[in-house]
């Protein structure tokens, strides 16, 4: 949206930030030493125990160091923190007391690998899972109150956290994801800007004026060269205009995978529109120009070859199964109601869509969780970063799609990167030389390490 795979874009929400600086040694905390095992584990542990609503599920070794599996009892409405509660899922990675400590969203699940950042400086990490995704949902009705899954009561969420989380890890914290964890962080940031020393969000989407999306449009005018461009529309044009011969593969697709769409888009017919209507967008946010050279001849391509090519490179099924309140759902119900989406023309299409309102996420849930967009908090927080955010950092991809419309950070110590030629995996290491080794003793003297 606006769209985005939903394999796509969950797997590049939680990788593009895990992605390891190639090239670029960790840091030493000031004072930091390696956590050890034995007494030091058991008194993070009993400090742990003693927080309030905080319960260490287990604990794991990673790489020497203990990995503390949480949950956190949270309000639902933090506006009625006396009301009814939640357990969030958390996990922290502890190496020292002394050292920084990362705290890293996908903005989705609980991230399970390691953020570049946290690599980098070699930090302790607290990841965190969003509110309303897999287990950190509320039960009986107040889990079906949509209304509280908003980006105020997830920051109240990680405030909490944060604060609680801060009695122990006492060195600097950053502030990190990537696509919507990248937004997560920038969220927290705006709404508490006292309990991060830091921000540095990858490939983090800002469509803060939702009523003009000509950053988007511009983005698909002059990505690439003329001649893939054209490529790939003739391709997206083709897919419709054979609807006949095309529609029975992906429906014979749909039921050998067990796909269905009654509950969200309706009809086969409505999802195979909507698949194709996300490709390009999909080709250039997980691909590359290299790929530019496999794109076939829109024309003179078989059914079998325009379709196997498309399944390969950025047709993306749409099903109830991933889109209920157990799957991407909750990140569509926010696309909906405050985060927006790309509302793109597509006037190479004119003649051969069937359903000219279908691309925009109330589409793709289940009627339940569809909403009524307002764009207030959005703007709010465009306006925020823009005149009063503080270290912070942003990093975006040149053929990424959803770099197209990103955040301008203030004059305060802040700033903002392209990657030549990356998509939504963007990352520090690939900045050129020059640029990433600016970027880095940024991170470094912000989180104070040598």
């Amino acid at each position: 949206m606006r769209n985005k795979a939903i394999s796509g874009l969950v797997c590049a929400a939680l990788t593009a930030g895990a992605t390891v600086l190639g090239g670029v040694a960790p840091a030493t905390a000031q004072g930091g030493q390696a956590a050890v095992q034995g007494t030091a584990t058991d008194s993070v542990r009993e400090r742990l125990e003693k927080i309030p609503g905080m319960k260490v599920v287990s604990v794991a070794d990673k790489e020497g160091h203990p990995l503390y599996t949480l949950t956190y009892v949270q309000p639902v409405d933090h506006r009625k923190p006396g009301g009814a509660t939640f357990t969030q899922r958390a996990t922290l990675w502890h190496k020292s007391t002394d050292k920084p400590t990362v705290l890293y969203t996908s903005g989705y699940t609980l991230p399970g690998g390691t953020a570049s950042l946290t690599r980098l400086i070699d930090a302790n990490q607290v990841s965190v899972e969003h509110r309303y995704f897999a287990r950190s949902r509320p039960s009986g009705a107040a889990g079906d109150d949509w209304s509280k899954m908003t980006v105020q009561q997830e920051a109240a969420d990680e405030h909490r956290l944060t604060r609680a989380l801060r009695t122990i890890e006492k060195g600097k914290w950053l502030g990190t994801g990537a696509s919507k964890g990248g937004m997560t962080a920038t969220y927290h940031e705006r709404y508490y800007p006292g309990d991060l020393d830091a921000v540095v969000a990858f490939v983090a989407p800002n469509d803060a004026v939702h009523r003009d999306d000509s950053g988007y449009e511009r983005f698909f005018k002059t990505v690439g060269t003329k001649e893939c461009r054209d490529a790939l529309n003739a391709v997206q044009r083709e897919m419709l205009v054979r609807r006949d011969t095309l529609l029975p593969k992906f429906e014979a697709d749909a039921k050998a995978d067990g796909d269905t769409f009654e509950e969200t888009l309706g009809t086969t017919d409505r999802a195979y529109e909507f698949a194709v209507l996300d490709q390009v967008w999909n080709f250039w946010q997980s691909g590359t120009a290299a790929d530019c050279s496999t794109v076939p001849d829109a024309k003179r391509a078989t059914d079998d070859e325009l379709y196997g090519w498309s399944k390969k490179h950025g047709l993306s099924v749409y099903r109830d199964e991933d889109l209920g309140t157990n799957g991407s759902g909750p990140y569509y119900r926010q696309a909906a109601t405050q985060l927006g989406w790309a509302d793109l023309k597509f006037k190479h299409l004119k003649g051969v869509r069937h359903y000219p309102d279908l691309y925009q996420p109330n589409s793709v849930l289940p009627a339940a969780m569809r909403g009524t967009y307002n764009g207030a908090t959005v703007a709010d927080v465009d306006r925020w970063v823009r005149s009063r955010g503080r270290q912070m950092m942003f990093i975006y991809g040149q053929n990424d799609p959803w770099s197209a419309e990103r955040f301008t950070p203030s004059r305060h110590d802040s700033y903002r990167y392209e990657v030549p030629g990356a998509n939504h995996g963007a990352s520090i290491a690939a900045l050129p030389e020059a640029e990433r080794t600016k970027a880095v003793a940024t991170i470094k003297r912000w989180a104070d390490v040598k």
